[in-house]
C-alpha cells in the first residue's frame, strides 16, 4: 500500500475536525473506519499522526510536520485537477469512450449500449476495485462513464458535473465451498455465517468489508476475517474450504462454489452508472439506462439461485425508474 492524495485528505479531515468521530461523519464514514483507515497511514508514513483522547484527537509533532507538508501540497493538486479536468474535458475526442468498472456484471452490458448509441465511437475500459477512485477519476475527466456500487448508509459522495444513476438494489449473497455444512440450506443466517471464518475485502479504498462488519455487529455477532482477499484469490480461498464470504447476487455459478441467500436479506448492494453532465453519453442517458437494464435482467436469469430469489420475492425483484437521478438519491431496500 502507498501513500495517495486521498490519506493525506483523511489526515487534514481529522486535523481540522479534531476528533475521529466529527471527521468521520464530515466523511461519511464510520469511525471505526476512519480509526482503521488512519492506523494504516501511520504505518505507512513510520510515526504516530494524532493523540488520541477522550477530548479529542490532537496532531503530534510529527502529524504538525505531515500536515504541513499536505496543506503545502494538496491546493496544487486540486488546482492540477480542475486544470486538467477542463482540459481533457475540451480536448477529448468525441469519438472516444473510456469507461471504468468494479467487479460487476454491468461493463459488458454498458459497451454493448455504447456500441449501438455511437456506433463510431472507440471504447476502452478498465476495472478498479474501488468506486470512489473511479467516480474521482470521472469527474476529473479521465474517465466518459463507469460501472460504480456502494451500499445503505455509504452511498457515493456527489461529485461536480458527474451524474450517479442508480440501476437496482439486489441483495448479497452468501459465498460458501460446496462440501461446506451450511451448502444445503435453502438460505443462510448471518449468525451462522459469523461462526465460520471470513475473506474479506480489503478495506482501503472500498467500504464493502466495513459494511458486512457493521450489519454482522448488529446481528450480535463480528465474524473472524484471517483473509484479506478480492476477485480469484477470494473465490480460491472459498473453493478450497478454507473460509467463508459473501458475493453479489449475479455472482455465476462456478465448480467447487455454493451460492446461498442470506435469511432476512440483512444486507444490499446498489449498482450505480456514472457519466459527465457534457460528455458523450449525457445525450443518452435513458437509452443507455434502458439497455443496461435489459442486460442486467439476462444476467439475473441466467444465476439461478438469484432468480429463484426473484421470483419468490417479487415486491423486492424491480428495477427503479429508468430516469437519472441525483447523486444524493439514497437506496431503496429493493432492487
Amino acid at each position: 500500500m502507498e501513500l495517495e492524495v486521498r490519506h493525506l485528505r483523511v489526515v487534514c479531515a481529522i486535523a481540522e475536525a479534531g476528533s475521529l468521530t466529527r471527521a468521520a461523519a464530515a466523511l461519511s464514514m464510520t469511525q471505526p473506519g476512519l480509526s482503521t483507515q488512519l492506523r494504516r497511514i501511520e504505518s505507512m508514513l513510520g510515526g504516530v499522526l494524532f493523540d488520541r483522547r477522550r477530548a479529542g484527537a490532537t496532531p503530534t509533532a510529527f502529524g504538525e510536520l505531515v500536515l504541513a507538508r499536505a496543506h503545502a501540497v494538496l491546493p496544487g493538486i486540486d488546482a492540477l485537477l480542475a486544470d486538467t479536468a477542463r482540459a481533457a474535458r475540451h480536448l477529448a475526442a468525441p469519438d472516444r469512450v473510456r469507461i471504468g468498472s468494479v467487479g460487476a456484471p454491468l461493463i459488458g452490458h454498458l459497451v454493448l449500449a455504447i456500441g449501438t448509441l455511437l456506433p463510431d465511437a472507440e471504447v476502452t475500459s478498465r476495472c478498479h476495485y474501488s468506486p470512489v477512485t473511479l467516480l474521482d477519476e470521472l469527474a476529473a475527466g479521465r474517465l466518459e462513464a463507469a460501472v460504480l456500487g456502494d451500499h445503505p448508509e455509504q452511498v457515493l459522495p456527489p461529485r461536480d458535473g458527474v451524474i450517479l444513476t442508480p440501476l437496482v438494489t439486489e441483495p448479497v449473497f452468501a459465498l460458501l465451498p460446496a462440501t461446506h455444512p451450511l451448502a444445503g440450506q435453502e438460505a443462510v443466517s448471518l449468525t451462522e455465517l459469523a461462526d465460520h471464518d471470513w475473506a474479506m475485502p480489503r478495506p482501503d479504498g472500498d467500504r464493502t468489508s466495513e459494511y458486512w462488519s457493521s450489519v454482522c455487529a448488529l446481528a450480535g455477532r463480528r465474524p473472524s476475517a484471517p483473509h484479506e482477499a478480492e476477485g480469484r484469490q477470494l473465490i480460491e480461498l472459498v473453493r478450497a474450504g478454507l473460509a467463508v464470504s459473501l458475493c453479489q447476487a449475479t455472482f455465476a455459478q462456478t465448480p467447487g462454489l455454493t451460492v446461498r441467500p442470506l435469511a432476512g436479506n440483512p444486507l444490499w448492494y446498489r449498482h450505480v452508472l456514472a457519466w459527465h453532465h457534457d460528455g458523450p453519453l449525457a445525450p443518452h442517458g435513458d437509452a443507455v439506462l434502458r439497455t443496461v437494464a435489459a442486460g442486467y435482467l439476462d444476467t439475473c436469469a441466467a444465476s439461478p439461485v438469484y432468480a429463484d430469489w426473484r421470483r419468490r420475492h417479487p415486491d423486492l425483484a424491480r428495477l427503479p425508474h429508468a430516469g437519472p437521478r441525483g447523486p444524493d438519491t439514497a437506496p431503496d431496500a429493493a432492487g
